[in-house]
């Protein structure tokens, strides 16, 4: 499978939003990441449909939207309307996630599911099948820039094993602390795609930083 590098645009500049989606088109980037944030499933908001739907005008990419927020099956609907590719709700956040699933596929969206940092991978085993991603969260949700949690291999490892025999095309994600020193250790641990933030946007050429991580993905030995 294809490395997959997912800016997320939570840390673009929003002063020059277009320029940033522009940057993203023309780089090795393959997914834009957007990051969609309520203020009560996490401390922190960010941004809805207006955002998503200038976003949507430019972008030549798919939209890979993280719902961090609290029943979001109240916005899946719009979400898909306009312009989600993919649509990853958190566990936490689902009381019937099985019925969020379903809603996600049935809108013509790929669906997947997002793991807090203290939730174990074993459960999701009911509805592995059903999904076409898992994003491990690898900082707690709501803000960038923080550090990685080393427990997120462990985690890879713990998913690899569930899918085996079972869905094996899942793309596993890993969103929180991703950057050039780590990305290369994460796809030799099974990592398909990761969430890159502040460590593309923040850089002095934020197009060279991701031809090196793709570069590094490249390289990697998967195991």
């Amino acid at each position: 499978m294809k490395h997959i590098i997912a800016p997320s645009i939570l840390s673009a500049d929003f002063g020059n939003l277009q320029r940033d989606i522009e940057m993203i088109n023309q780089s090795e980037a393959d997914w834009f990441h957007v990051d969609v944030m309520d203020g009560v499933f996490v401390p922190n908001i960010s941004f809805g449909f207006p955002v998503m739907t200038a976003v949507k005008k430019h972008a030549t990419k798919p939209l890979d939207v993280h719902l961090m927020i609290v029943e979001p099956d109240k916005f899946i609907p719009e979400f898909a309307k306009v312009g989600a590719d993919r649509i990853t709700v958190h566990y936490e956040a689902c009381t019937h996630l099985h019925r969020t699933i379903q809603l996600i596929r049935a809108l013509g969206c790929k669906a997947g599911v997002a793991l807090n940092p203290h939730t174990p991978v074993i459960l999701l085993q009911d509805v592995i099948e059903d999904l076409d991603l898992v994003l491990i969260m690898s900082v707690n949700p709501g803000f960038g820039g923080q550090q990685f949690i080393h427990n997120t291999y462990k985690k890879v490892q713990d998913l690899k094993r569930l899918i085996q025999g079972r869905n094996e095309e899942l793309i596993i994600q890993v969103d929180g602390g991703v950057g050039l020193q780590n990305i290369g250790s994460l796809a030799s641990a099974g990592v398909d795609a990761f969430v890159a933030g502040n460590a593309v946007f923040a850089t002095d050429s934020p197009t060279e930083t991701i031809s090196q991580m793709k570069n590094l993905t490249s390289n990697s030995l998967i195991v």
